[in-house]
């Protein structure tokens, strides 16, 4: 991944995941059990099929954990961020912030973090705005 990020290339792709295994482990392996069982029904192919299922549901629950740790771990990290550079007079506003906010929050740069958080907390903007909004990145090389 490049030093630099932006919206448009900040989007983390891991190819053997998300090319190979997601491709495998959740789609074409429980299709061909599918298949095999519909073409050879048995109670061994109703096995297979299941253990596909029991896999692929394994794979997104993988993820989908590492991911949520991760977003717990970027809020703290910005609500620390946020002590040290906003004002005490903007530190009710910047409270309020949700998670996914300070998710969005982790690329501004800290001259304009208060700015953008003040806006973030009245505006009520999504995470996706928050970056959208951003001018100067700061870039996020080690998420997963």
């Amino acid at each position: 991944m490049p030093a630099t990020q932006s919206y448009a290339d900040h989007a983390r792709w891991h190819p053997l995941f998300h090319f190979f295994v997601l491709p495998v482990l959740m789609v074409l392996l429980p299709v061909y059990c599918l298949i095999s069982l519909v073409r050879y029904p048995s109670v061994r192919a109703g096995m297979l099929l299941l253990s596909a299922l029991a896999i692929a549901a394994l794979v997104w629950c993988v993820r989908l954990y590492a991911t949520m740790n991760q977003d717990r771990i970027i809020a703290l990290e910005e609500r620390l961020r946020l002590e040290r550079l906003i004002p005490p007079s903007g530190r009710e506003a910047a409270a309020k912030l949700t998670d996914a906010q300070l998710i969005g929050l982790r690329f501004a740069s800290d001259t304009e973090l208060p700015d953008l958080a003040a806006a973030a907390a009245a505006e009520n903007l999504s995470r996706d705005a928050i970056k959208k909004r951003v001018k100067t990145w700061r870039p996020d090389l080690r998420r997963v």
